[in-house]
């Protein structure tokens, strides 16, 4: 995953192994319990024509509208849905190491990401990983809970010296994709570029960005302005207190306007009820892959 000597990685998690898989299973359950639609599966089958009654043929299956209209006895045939893979897109940059609470934003995205990993088996949907940061990190889609483990214990370790390239990923992985797939981003989206990037992934993809939010990135309340210098872009900047929350508000909407669902997940606050809850929420649950 990474050229870094053992020396140059942080543990991003104080779980020690066995607690970690539990916290990630945990979450797994609770993302995939009570729902029989899920975000990770077309539900159903797909009808795809109806045709003359054979002996034999499950009456269930009648399809009377037609039957009514001919006069001879039809049944429709159905084929089952294609299951849509699922790409999740982990932001390994600097920023999402940096925290005031017991886990970063980045611990949090990596048991975020195992859990929805776990649950797109259950649900059998292929899943794989693509980094977002400096580190080359891409996995196919496959349906390996093998594979799985062994890429979250590769993003349990950090760099401190990671830059973001999530609109490149993104943009990169969405061009080269033939058939519909989902993109699903964990980030802080301190890439300037993504929220364009993610906008035009959306226009052939299924696109949800879970936004990872520490508490001390909140305005500075009567800071007045100052001169700050983003850390990963090294973009210089003016701001002032109470400023950013409107800028976020304005990117929220701007995402959602183009098609993307989006939520800010802060880790100061419970994570997995509100996430399970976006999900089931999500319009596109029981929409057929296309």
């Amino acid at each position: 995953m990474s050229s870094a000597s053992p020396e140059t990685l942080e543990s991003c998690d104080p779980l020690e192994t066995r607690q970690f898989l539990l916290a990630v299973r945990r979450l797994a359950d609770t993302l995939s319990y009570g729902t029989d639609h899920s975000l990770f599966r077309v539900s159903g089958h797909e009808y795809v024509q109806s045709r003359i009654y054979e002996p034999g043929d499950p009456v269930k299956s009648m399809d009377w509208r037609v039957t009514a209209r001919t006069g001879k006895p039809h049944i429709k045939e159905y084929e089952a849905p294609k299951r849509m893979p699922v790409y999740l897109f982990l932001d390994t940059s600097a920023s999402m190491t940096v925290t005031s609470q017991p886990l970063s934003k980045y611990a949090w995205a990596v048991q975020i990401a195992g859990g929805l990993g776990f649950a797109c088996l259950d649900r059998v949907s292929p899943v794989g990983v693509v980094g977002a940061g400096d580190r080359p990190l891409r996995i196919t889609p496959s349906l390996s809970r093998v594979q799985i483990m062994e890429w979250l214990h590769r993003l349990r370790h950090y760099r401190l010296d990671e830059g973001t390239t999530l609109a490149a990923r993104v943009t990169e992985i969405s061009s080269l994709l033939s058939q519909r797939a989902m993109l699903v981003v964990l980030s802080d989206l301190h890439d300037p570029a993504a929220p364009a990037a993610l906008r035009l992934a959306a226009q052939r993809h299924e696109v949800v960005v879970l936004q990872m939010r520490d508490p001390a990135e909140d305005a500075l309340s009567g800071a007045g302005f100052f001169h700050a210098r983003e850390a990963e872009t090294g973009t210089a900047f003016l701001t002032r207190g109470k400023a950013l929350p409107v800028s976020e508000s304005m990117m929220a909407k701007e995402l959602r306007r183009g098609g993307v669902d989006h939520l800010v997940l802060r880790t100061d606050r419970p994570i997995a009820a509100p996430l399970r809850e976006f999900m089931r929420a999500r319009g596109v649950f029981n929409r057929s892959a296309r």
